[in-house]
């Protein structure tokens, strides 16, 4: 990811944290295949400038993903995403938070005045684009 595009964005305006706006993005991005595992992530001082924040705010969120088992880093080397880093929380958890993101994504959606099945279906078609692109 060494390239000056940051590989997400993040919405000031969002009242969303910067902290988990930044964990969110990763993860997505992880989840989609733009970050595989063992790749290389900015450094924290070359996200924090890419995204305009405080390098403190992007350290937190690699130190809790490095927690989560989602990252790892290696000493001056840099920080990696971690292999089988998606499968480190039990399912019972996952559950849990899979549960809170689907009742995040529906509050989101509906402030934006989507119904939920409207929100789903254009979440379906996204799914089923990027399954095209990844062919």
């Amino acid at each position: 990811m060494g390239n000056t595009e940051p590989m997400f964005s993040i919405d000031p305006t969002d009242p969303t944290p910067l902290y988990a706006q930044i964990e969110r993005g990763i993860r997505v991005a992880i989840a989609s295949g733009r970050l595989r595992p063992g790749d290389r992530l900015p450094t924290v001082r070359q996200l924090a400038v890419d995204l305009r924040v405080n390098a403190n705010t992007v350290a937190k969120v690699y130190g809790e993903l490095e927690r989560a088992g989602v990252l790892e880093t290696c000493r001056g080397v840099g920080t990696f995403v971690r292999a089988g880093g998606a499968a480190a929380d039990p399912i019972p958890d996952r559950e849990r938070r899979l549960a809170e993101l689907e009742d995040r994504f529906l509050a989101g959606a509906a402030a934006l005045g989507l119904g939920a099945r409207e929100a789903v279906e254009h979440l379906a078609l996204r799914v089923q684009s990027k399954g095209k692109s990844d062919a």
